[in-house]
């Protein structure tokens, strides 16, 4: 573009920020058209007096705002979202509100919750009924909870040859509440609970949060090393060890029968109880018998609806070794304030009804498709899916790095996860991977133009960014 010289006269703040300000006003008025080449930052920093970093760092608000995209060696460029026609979001009477997506417009592959299937209309018929139907519960606190609660649980936990008992389970406000829960009260402050390097970091984030101690064990290509497990057990004397057996988060890694007994021999022998977290497994199906098959009288299963069915209904359980289960809700009435009514009622009422399987069966048939997309596209790349489960794992090729290539995908409009946020803790293994998940996106053409910006930028190699274009 020509003759154009941005307004700094108004506003507050930093020159950058000024900067950006007056492009998006100008972008909103029509001054600037969609699809327009914004000045070289060099050119503009001489025009208006001022540094490139300051150019630079007003262009980069401005894609974090979703206005401009730029691309090395081509330019920034004024994208065209906010001269389409508006779209209404909500049905009338509920304006005010919209889809929550990624922030600034991005694509989101960062997150492995439910896709959308249409549940929301199957929950808006149960939620209406039970507010019809639990007046009284709705608006008081619950303290005692119906049978029901808990036979729902054994039904969903319920996997291969593992049907636990509704007197062993646990409602809880989700899975990660659950394990938390279960933390609290077989733990105390200052005691090590034992992780692998690479797992849902969230949960050992949140154990650290309450004082306790991380303790990490090292894998290999099949999964946790029990010789390693045994070494860290001597050492560190752990009370517990978090797990995921099953199509383990990030790398999908499951464990073989023969290391299930392994482990469960030696938590034995150590005294170790065990959370068996299962809340990928459940959406595939794999034959191999749970961990809480080998070792019953100290393997807490996890498990919920946030993968499979919906995760805004936060519903989860666990179950637990009869001298568990007390302490166990204790303690998540204590961490959590207690669990509402509302969404206990509506995830039974999902499970219960077979409404919850349904959507689980539909959510399985989006993601598979998805999942096709994605190896399609990325054939060739040392890229690892499982079926049915909605995210994989990219070990990068040189010259990438994890960190970089994950700041690549966001400057490109695409949010994926490093290998950074699944440690869980400091560790000197590196792994050169990055975690993208499919089931976010509204549509299966926004999972193709995704894992296409992927493809380019491995294609490209780091030439493909700078990251102070």
């Amino acid at each position: 573009m020509t003759n154009w010289l941005p307004d700094l006269s108004t506003g507050s703040g930093p020159l950058y920020q000024r900067l950006a300000d007056s492009i998006e006003s100008d972008i909103d008025k029509g001054v600037i058209d969609a699809g327009a080449k914004l000045p070289p930052q060099r050119d503009l920093a001489y025009d208006i007096g001022t540094t490139v970093g300051t150019i630079g760092r007003a262009y980069q608000l401005l894609r974090e705002r979703g206005l401009v995209s730029g691309e090395v060696g081509r330019g920034t460029y004024v994208l065209g979202q906010r001269a389409e026609a508006p779209r209404p979001d909500v049905e009338p009477g509920l304006q005010g509100t919209r889809p929550i997506d990624a922030p600034s417009g991005k694509l989101r592959f960062d997150s492995t919750a439910a896709p959308d299937v249409g549940q929301g209309a199957v929950i808006a018929d149960i939620l209406a009924r039970t507010a019809q139907e639990h007046p009284h519960e709705i608006s008081s606190y619950i303290r005692d909870f119906p049978e029901r609660w808990y036979e729902a649980g054994s039904r969903w936990l319920a996997r291969n040859a593992f049907h636990p008992s509704p007197d062993s389970i646990v409602p809880t406000l989700g899975t990660h509440a659950a394990v938390m829960a279960a933390i609290a009260a077989l733990t105390m402050p200052g005691d090590y609970v034992v992780f692998e390097h690479l797992t849902y970091s969230q949960i050992a984030r949140s154990a650290g949060l309450i004082g306790r101690r991380t303790a990490l064990v090292s894998t290999d290509d099949n999964g946790i090393d029990p010789d390693d497990f045994e070494r860290v057990c001597a050492q560190k004397h752990p009370k517990l060890m978090f797990l995921m057996p099953t199509a383990k988060n990030p790398t999908l890694v499951t464990l073989s029968a023969e290391r299930r007994q392994a482990i469960a021999k030696i938590a034995r022998e150590y005294n170790v109880a065990l959370i068996e977290d299962d809340l990928y497994g459940e959406l595939t199906d794999d034959p191999t018998p749970l961990l809480a098959e080998y070792a019953p009288e100290r393997t807490i299963v996890a498990g919920g609806l946030s993968k499979s069915v919906a995760a805004g209904v936060r519903g989860g359980w666990l179950s637990c070794p009869p001298a568990y289960r007390h302490r166990i809700r204790v303690a998540h009435k204590m961490m959590t304030g207690g669990l509402p009514f509302l969404l206990a009622e509506v995830g039974t009422r999902l499970v219960m009804s077979g409404q919850a399987g349904e959507i689980r069966k539909r959510c399985i048939a989006e993601i598979q498709a998805r999942l096709a997309i994605v190896r399609d596209v990325l054939a060739g790349f040392d890229v690892k899916a499982r079926d049915n489960v909605p995210f994989l794992w990219l070990t990068l090729p040189d010259p990438w790095l994890s960190g970089t290539f994950k700041n690549a995908c966001l400057a490109q409009g695409v949010l994926i996860d490093d290998e950074d946020e699944f440690k869980a803790g400091r560790s000197e293994q590196v792994f050169h991977g990055v975690r993208f998940g499919v089931s976010q996106p509204r549509q299966s053409k926004d999972v193709a133009g995704g894992v296409a910006v992927i493809r380019r930028l491995l294609d490209e190699g780091r030439a493909g960014y700078d990251s102070f274009s």
